[in-house]
């Protein structure tokens, strides 16, 4: 058949041959990217009716794809798998800071901080102790688990939390959340594995690390935007620069990461500041006081498309990137993160004892702390500086990951039903609400 192709001559199919097979598995592979964006739309839809997250059957895609039947393994994308997830994330967090509201981010300050200075702090206490006694894990290796599942994963919750369509100020508290969080524990992980070369670690420089980080993170991300916002609208005078926004959030991020300090901070606050800035203050700058020209509608859809398409490769990535090391860890995965919940749980009872804060928006923010990428980054490090016990503490973040996505996807699905919201009346002490969803908050 070679032979007969245009440009064979007989006896010469060698070259030709080789080109189909080039080809031909890079159309098998467009073929299931194509097949993936459809599915994707289709989970979508079917996560709106019957709430089972298209986060979670997607990762289970990539896990099927990956561990299960060697199709493909994570090592086969390279480079381009872990560029891939940043861009997600990036991209992911600066849309939900577009979709923020700077009055409510104000007034969910003081619940924000609660969550996430307490959950971390009992995330680690849970995993430390289970990997010292369970792991036999040195002490300052279990705390070094312990740091790295301590937060929660903005790539998993944003999607989910815009899903579900909760409240104004649940949904800016758990995005919130989730962006400080991947700070902790980056900056953690940095003082353990300095603690553990033998260098001092002083907890005052540790904190004002992680004050600095957030403060000029976020100066750089209102600054990028201030800068933005004066040249957006000569920028649009030029062909196809749709998405120039998304560019200049990744060079944003780029540069704060360069400085030392949180690109992801710097991102979503870039974002804030590009549709808040009048709520800001901004406009009575001098440098705005010409005709600014906003982010449109349009700008908006496509950032939310962009995140759709992102966010549908990176579980799908996710999953194939899990490493499944028998049932016992699995066991041991749920079971710690079982105790995180509980405890989160009453702490949520705390933190949302208001009552701007209806039982639904307060019962999916008891069980919205899925671990994710930064996490799976983090859990390669260890290995990296030789620490003892590091294979190990890779083998149960990756499980954790897996384990918190799960569960956390299937109370999402679960809680609309009635025995499901009876426990979480009972448990945060709050009455059931009116059948139907409850109105956006501010």
């Amino acid at each position: 058949m070679a032979a007969c192709l245009p440009g064979n001559a007989p006896g010469r199919t060698g070259p030709r041959l080789v080109w189909l097979g080039i080809i031909q598995p890079m159309y098998t592979t467009l073929l299931a990217i194509g097949v993936l964006v459809f599915v994707a739309h289709f989970l979508s839809l079917t996560f709106r009716k019957t709430q089972i997250p298209d986060v979670l059957i997607l990762m289970l895609l990539g896990l099927l794809m990956g561990p299960v039947l060697n199709v493909v393994s994570a090592q086969d994308f390279g480079k381009i798998g872990p560029i891939l997830a940043t861009i997600a994330l990036v991209v992911i967090l600066f849309e939900s800071g577009t979709s923020l509201r700077l009055d409510v981010i104000a007034r969910s300050l003081g619940s924000t901080a609660q969550l996430t200075i307490g959950c971390f702090i009992l995330t680690i206490g849970v995993v430390t102790a289970t990997g010292w006694g369970w792991f036999e894990l040195p002490v300052a290796s279990a705390l070094l688990l312990g740091v790295i599942l301590g937060g929660t994963s903005s790539a998993v919750v944003i999607p989910m939390v815009q899903t579900l369509r909760l409240g104004y100020k649940t949904s800016a508290v758990l995005v919130l959340e989730s962006a400080l969080t991947d700070v902790l524990c980056i900056l953690g992980v940095v003082a353990m594995l300095q603690a553990l070369s033998g260098g001092q670690v002083e907890f005052g420089r540790v904190v004002g690390g992680v004050m600095a980080s957030l403060f000029f993170a976020v100066l750089l991300g209102v600054t990028g935007g201030v800068g933005w916002l004066l040249i957006l609208g000569k920028v649009r005078d030029f062909p196809n620069t749709i998405s120039s926004t998304i560019a200049y959030a990744f060079i944003v991020y780029g540069c704060t990461e360069f400085l030392g300090f949180s690109g992801a901070v710097a991102a979503m606050a870039l974002g804030v500041t590009l549709t808040n800035y009048e709520r800001m203050g901004l406009s009575h700058l001098r440098l705005l006081d010409r005709e600014v020209e906003p982010l449109t509608k349009v700008d908006l859809a496509f950032f939310q498309e962009a995140v759709f398409l992102l966010k549908t490769y990176f579980f799908v990535y996710l999953g194939i990137s899990i490493q499944f090391n028998g049932w016992e860890m699995v066991l041991v995965a749920l079971v710690m993160i079982v105790m995180v919940y509980m405890l989160r749980t009453l702490l949520v009872r705390h933190v949302f004892a208001a009552p701007e804060y209806p039982l639904r928006d307060a019962s999916y923010a008891a069980f919205l702390a899925p671990k994710g990428l930064a996490a799976a980054v983090l859990a390669t490090v260890p290995l990296q500086h030789g620490i003892e016990g590091a294979s190990i503490i890779r083998d149960v973040t990756y499980m954790v990951i897996l384990v918190s996505i799960v569960l956390s996807a299937i109370l999402a699905a679960a809680y609309p039903t009635a025995p499901v919201r009876t426990m979480f009346s009972t448990l945060l002490g709050k009455a059931h609400e009116i059948e139907g969803l409850p109105k956006q908050s501010g």
